[in-house]
């Protein structure tokens, strides 16, 4: 499954090249996490770089596991993921250069409104899924080694519990993003850890509701990491860095991170967390 999973996403890449081949201009491309862009921010953030550099960014997406296997063949610029474990293994291999925190939002819990296993309002994010567990309410996980799957993963874990039986389901269509998990967990009546800015995008026609939230152990940290130039000679490794130094920009990049979403759901779907911009905020 994993490994067609990842011909899917190279298939997806290798269309995306041939239609950038056609293009004259200077162009990059990123593998991208799937959540930030289904809520509108990587095209946001790619059209206003081009306006800015007259450098085109254009990307594939994929859950942040997939994504990397992806950069590990040296077909991407740079690659946007939340999963600090993998990043980390990604960047040790020499796949990457270094991983830069770019934004974050964070994951909640969300299930019935009648709240079967009793979790609504709970502190701790590992607690509540242990209660889950311990009751065998039905849970979805997406199961796709994504970023939000290894964030779940990484709650059971600190909750003392390994999720197996019939109440934990792997959504057989998880490889396609967040929304889609989503609306299948609302289908269900189920719960499952889903991010904040795929509820606020989706939560209108849900019938789910947000029961557990707040926890620092939610926090979702996305970083950006380029491909390593050294590994990978044909990477266009100053157009990238050229785009990260504008992502990261206070003034630039930033700002859009800090302002997108307001205007439609009355609060942001990210908050800026470049170097630059938690310097300026602390002075």
């Amino acid at each position: 499954m994993r490994s067609i999973r990842l011909v899917s996403g190279l298939v997806a890449l290798i269309c995306l090249m041939g239609t950038i081949s056609l293009a004259e201009d200077r162009t990059i491309l990123m593998a991208s996490t799937i959540g930030p862009i289904d809520a509108g921010i990587v095209p946001a953030l790619e059209d206003q770089f081009e306006k800015e550099s007259g450098i085109r960014v254009r990307h594939v997406g994929a859950g942040t596991g997939e994504a990397l296997k992806i950069a590990e063949q040296g077909t991407v610029d740079l690659v946007l993921v939340h999963a600090k474990s993998l990043e980390e293994k990604f960047v040790a291999a020499g796949y990457g250069t270094e991983r830069i925190p770019f934004m974050y939002n964070d994951f909640v819990i969300v299930g019935p409104a009648d709240d079967p296993a009793g979790i609504r309002g709970m502190k701790s994010a590992p607690t509540a899924l242990a209660t889950i567990a311990r009751q065998q309410k039905r849970f979805i996980s997406r199961g796709d080694k994504s970023g939000t799957h290894v964030a779940e993963l990484e709650l059971w874990s600190k909750g003392g519990v390994k999720p197996a039986g019939d109440w934990y389901v792997f959504y057989e269509k998880g490889r396609e993003g967040n929304g889609p998990t989503l609306k299948y967990t609302d289908q269900q009546g189920a719960y499952t850890v889903i991010d904040r800015a795929t509820w606020l995008s989706l939560k209108a026609g849900l019938r789910l509701q947000v029961l557990v939230e707040g926890d620092e152990a939610l926090l979702n940290y996305i970083s950006l990491i380029p491909i390593n130039p050294a590994r990978f000679p044909k990477v266009d490794h100053g157009a990238a860095m050229a785009f990260i130094s504008w992502l990261t920009d206070p003034d630039k990049g930033q700002l859009l991170v800090r302002d997108f979403g307001r205007e439609k759901f009355g609060e942001p779907l990210f908050f800026p967390n470049s170097l630059d911009w938690v310097r300026r905020m602390k002075k």
